[in-house]
């Protein structure tokens, strides 16, 4: 998870957060293992910004993969910080109820769900 971490810290450094303040960084590991990163950009038309993970998601996706097997957002806050409701959907249209979802802070990381734990009712087109 070490790398997940890593890539997470960087992608949060590059963040566009002139709005909120608040910047965010996401990495989530493809079923291939390669790891795909992101960060939150804002934009003046709040709140048409792009969170993190579905930077993530967007990364993971434009490399080919359309399934990832665990995840990490990081944030600066003195609470472990979630997904928010929209990006809970976005992470299940990719990955299993089972994935893990890692929350870091700056000290490293605070917390772990899974992606059920998060969005218990999720919808998709199931097989």
């Amino acid at each position: 998870m070490d790398d997940l971490l890593r890539a997470a810290v960087a992608a949060r450094a590059n963040a566009h957060a002139p709005y909120s303040g608040f910047a965010v960084g996401a990495a989530v590991r493809g079923a291939s293992g390669a790891v795909y990163a992101g960060c939150n950009v804002e934009n003046a038309s709040f709140p048409e910004g792009w969170c993190a993970e579905t930077s993530a998601l967007a990364a993971m996706v434009t490399a080919g993969e359309t399934r990832f097997t665990e995840a990490l957002v990081i944030a600066d806050h003195p609470e472990p910080v979630t997904p928010c409701g929209g990006c809970r959907q976005r992470l299940a249209e990719f990955g299993a109820a089972s994935a893990v979802i890692h929350s870091a802070g700056l000290d490293g990381v605070r917390a772990r769900f899974t992606l059920a734990e998060l969005l218990p009712a999720a919808f998709g087109l199931k097989p």
